[in-house]
């Protein structure tokens, strides 16, 4: 199939009319992690222990089972070569584990099992090789916080601020927590009233909490997902999972780095009408997608309005190049939009 590409002056939210580009994956697994070290090298990551690694822009993907891991959900994957990558389990308690490969998958060393019988990890990320961080649900009414400074050898537990009403994050497309330079992150929550951004600027010593005007009357609505295009400028997304076409405040953007957050229109016309999993920015084409299970997305005005342009359903998002996109989801699927 022949795509139709759009540069980006003829790009307009009017005119965004292609859609996912399908990849064969030759894996059923369901997929919620997927990590783009390039254009051509892109990681993702599944459930039933499976993983899967493009080195030729998804021409030809390779697959395989974690050895002893095959009832793990992979949530979350981080990749930073054809060669490394991190894996991330979730689940209850032990259920949530961390493993780490540095020959392509040929080997992978367990490094990381969660000490907490009732923890459940949400989302994995680094800021370089060496210097990580995975973020789960709270323990002891606040949320969890591990980070690594020797690539995983080891971790060391974070204190954040005390949770607000029945507070938790999601494990959908390990985008919920995102990092910037060498020791910013953001952490989105949801749960009965929450729905905020966790913020800190030192590697995870100190934390700011912040409200945002996502909805948060259930336990499975809140934000699922974080994007930015700097260190100020970004979107929160999500919704209610149990309720993906239902259209209510699933979307907010902030200008100053999360200090502050605001309501984004919803709708077919204005903006994502449903839940959202997972948001993503594309550099080069000044591009925002946000995708779920009733869609994807895209705006070009930084938010203001957005355009459906195609109606699968997809859980995760991944940049190369800083102008592919890639999207996983359910039974395998994989798909790419390059625009060049």
């Amino acid at each position: 199939m022949k795509a139709v590409y759009y540069t980006l002056l003829g790009l307009t939210a009017t005119a965004f009319g292609q859609s996912w580009l399908p990849q064969v994956s030759d894996v059923t697994a369901g997929l919620r992690g997927v990590s783009a070290v390039s254009e051509q090298i892109v990681w993702a990551s599944g459930t039933d222990g499976t993983w899967l690694r493009t080195t030729d822009g998804g021409k030809i993907w390779k697959s395989g089972v974690v050895p002893g891991a095959s009832a793990l959900d992979f949530r979350g994957v981080w990749a930073v070569s054809q060669l490394t990558a991190w894996l991330m389990s979730s689940g209850e308690g032990e259920k949530s584990r961390i493993y780490k490969t540095t020959d392509a998958g040929a080997t992978w060393n367990l490094q990381f099992t969660n000490p907490d019988p009732k923890g459940f990890w949400d989302a994995i990320a680094f800021w370089d090789v060496r210097h990580g961080i995975v973020a789960g649900d709270p323990v002891d009414g606040r949320m969890t916080v591990f980070t690594t400074s020797d690539g995983g050898q080891h971790w060391d537990r974070q204190q954040l601020p005390p949770i607000t009403g029945e507070e938790g994050a999601f494990a959908a497309s390990n985008s919920s927590l995102r990092l910037a330079g060498k020791a910013e992150a953001w952490l989105g929550t949801g749960g009965k009233g929450a729905a905020r951004v966790l913020h800190t600027k030192d590697g995870c010593k100190t934390w700011t909490a912040v409200a945002t005007p996502l909805r948060n009357d259930g336990p499975a609505a809140g934000i699922f997902s974080l994007a930015f295009r700097d260190t100020k400028h970004g979107i929160a997304v999500g919704g209610d999972y149990g309720k993906d076409n239902e259209t209510k405040q699933n979307i907010a953007a902030t200008s100053d780095g999360g200090l502050t957050w605001t309501a984004l229109a919803t709708g077919a016309a204005t903006g994502p009408a449903g839940f959202r999993s997972a948001a993503a920015y594309v550099p080069k084409l000044r591009l925002w997608v946000v995708t779920g299970t009733s869609g994807s997305d895209a705006s070009t005005d930084d938010g203001r309005t957005w355009k459906l342009f195609d109606e699968g359903s997809y859980n995760a998002l991944a940049v190369a190049g800083g102008r592919s996109i890639w999207a996983v989801g359910a039974k395998g699927r994989i798909a790419r939009l390059a625009i060049p």
